[in-house]
C-alpha cells in the first residue's frame, strides 16, 4: 500500500483532473472538478499482482459498493484502472488504465 498513498491526478482523457488521494489508513477520497464537482470515498486494499479493491461507500452519484481493479506504481507514475460498475468483474490488465501523475 505504502508506493499508492498519496495524491494522484489524472493527466489525460476524458476524466482528465480525476484525482484520488490514498491514505495509509486504507481510506481515500476523489473528486472530478468539473461544472458539477463529483466525490467519492471509501476503503481500498491492495494485494500481491497489482490488484486493488475499493469499497465505494459514498458517491456523488450514488454509486456505490466494491470495485475491482488493477494498479501499478512506477516513480511518480500510477497506472489504474477499475470495473466499470460496482460489482463489476475485474480488469484483464492495464491496458486501457489511465495515468495519474504524484502531487506534491
Amino acid at each position: 500500500m505504502s508506493g499508492l498513498v498519496g495524491k494522484w491526478v489524472l493527466q489525460e482523457g476524458m476524466m482528465k483532473g480525476l484525482w484520488f488521494e490514498f491514505k495509509a489508513d486504507g481510506t481515500y477520497y476523489s473528486e472530478l472538478p468539473r461544472l458539477v464537482k463529483i466525490t467519492a470515498n471509501g476503503t481500498y486494499t491492495t494485494s500481491e499482482g497489482g490488484l486493488i479493491d475499493t469499497i465505494q461507500t459514498k458517491h456523488t452519484l450514488n454509486l456505490v459498493g466494491k470495485f475491482a481493479g488493477r494498479y501499478s506504481v512506477e516513480g511518480d507514475t500510477l497506472r489504474l484502472i477499475f470495473s466499470a460498475v460496482p460489482g463489476g468483474p475485474r480488469p484483464d490488465d492495464l491496458g486501457k488504465a489511465g495515468t495519474f501523475k504524484h502531487e506534491g
